[in-house]
């Protein structure tokens, strides 16, 4: 994705891309390639720029001098949601927000994106930073600390996690880790368990429909038969008349 703005001396393209694997394309050579911009050069400087990023979407801006080809590029920090996936190696959120969770963090974790991300998101405290990233937790289906975010939030206002944020701890225990993740497999195991009773469910139910469907049409007699049938009964009714006037 990439948009321009124009001005007198400069160019600006601002483009979300892949950290370390931007590729030529037509919205940025549409821009670049008419002012003599050499498209390689700026894609090499771009990937290594963002080289620290790899597998996260990160905005960057292109700052341009349409008369001396020169350019100049600063990155900035990725969205909250692509700090959570990269933080847990997660390809996708839930689909299923409240009812079906993709992962379970830290605390610090969370403290750790909300230090990054605090400018960006315009948040006066700490604390106010980090009620918005357990926000963003909150739509992809991201457990804190074996809890729901929205539990968590609750927490933070009622000052339980005031240390932690005080300290800027960012890095949980390793028996915190070990203890996150063996709730985290047995929460997976369940979830997967119970949808797969669903799905057995509804393929049950499936199979009762079709099973009802095909009984229905064996049973229900075959349109015409009835009428054929009554207009050879009068038909019966009369021969016996015909026979008697012969006699």
């Amino acid at each position: 994705m990439s948009y321009g703005n124009q001005g007198k001396d400069k160019m600006k393209v601002k483009l979300i891309v892949e950290g370390g694997a931007m590729k030529p394309g037509p919205a940025v050579a549409q821009q670049l390639g008419p002012m003599g911009i050499n498209l390689g050069k700026v894609i090499d400087n771009v990937n290594k720029a963002t080289s620290g990023f790899k597998g996260t979407k990160v905005p960057v801006e292109i700052d341009v001098n349409p008369k001396t080809k020169e350019f100049t590029i600063e990155v900035f920090s990725p969205p909250v949601a692509e700090l959570i996936k990269k933080e847990m190696n997660l390809e996708k959120a839930s689909g299923e927000t409240g009812k079906t969770y993709v992962g379970n963090i830290a605390f610090e974790t969370v403290l750790g994106i909300a230090m990054t991300k605090q400018a960006n998101l315009l948040a006066k405290t700490l604390k106010s930073a980090v009620r918005l990233v357990l926000g963003t937790c909150t739509s992809m289906g991201v457990l804190i600390d074996n809890k729901s975010p929205i539990e968590v939030g609750r927490e933070v206002e009622n000052g339980k996690y005031d240390a932690e944020i005080n300290q800027e701890k960012t890095e949980a225990s390793e028996d915190k880790k070990k203890e996150l993740e063996r709730f985290w497999k047995e929460l997976k195991a369940k979830q997967e368990k119970t949808k797969k009773a669903l799905e057995e469910a509804k393929a049950a139910e499936a199979e009762k429909k079709e099973e009802a469907a095909k009984a229905t049409a064996v049973t229900t007699p075959v349109v015409g038969t009835s009428k054929e049938a009554e207009k050879k009964a009068p038909a019966a009714k009369e021969a016996p008349k015909k026979e008697e006037k012969k006699k």
